[in-house]
């Protein structure tokens, strides 16, 4: 089941777009490695799930993943076929707006090369370009 907000201020959104960098949520804050996005966009609820399901069946019952981002904002579309006017449409499905520079996934408890791999199974799901990082350690 994807994940949707429990209730809304509003219920339909409008688009709005996205400006600049990630200026929270842009470092690796609970596991060792991480999946951070690279460009600007909107990661469906589905996606998402894709994504954790894809790590977490690679990674087989070994360490911790979390998912940083949640699908906030409502995406409305309006039925195949219909003609112009008559309002706006219900709503479709649900994404999270994401900066160049936030942390989508992080993972725990696996050596980098397997985190690496488990990763690059969630990136194959998302629909923007991502990197993978290490924690940073401050010394």
């Amino acid at each position: 089941m994807p994940l949707m907000p429990k209730r809304f201020k509003h219920r339909k959104w409008m688009r709005g777009r996205v400006k600049g960098n990630a200026t929270r949520g842009n470092y690796v804050a609970f596991g060792d490695y991480g999946l951070q996005a690279l460009e600007a966009g909107w990661v469906t609820a589905r996606q998402i799930e894709a994504g954790r399901i894809a790590a977490t069946h690679f990674m087989s019952r070994e360490g911790k993943l979390w998912i940083r981002i949640f699908p906030h904002k409502p995406v409305t579309s309006k039925p195949a076929e219909v003609r112009m006017g008559k309002g706006k449409g219900e709503v479709d499905y649900h994404v999270a707006v994401v900066r160049p520079g936030t942390i989508l996934y992080e993972i725990a408890g696996l050596d980098e090369d397997l985190a690496r791999q488990a990763l690059n199974r969630t990136a194959h799901k998302l629909g923007i370009r991502v990197r993978f990082v290490r924690r940073r350690r401050l010394h």
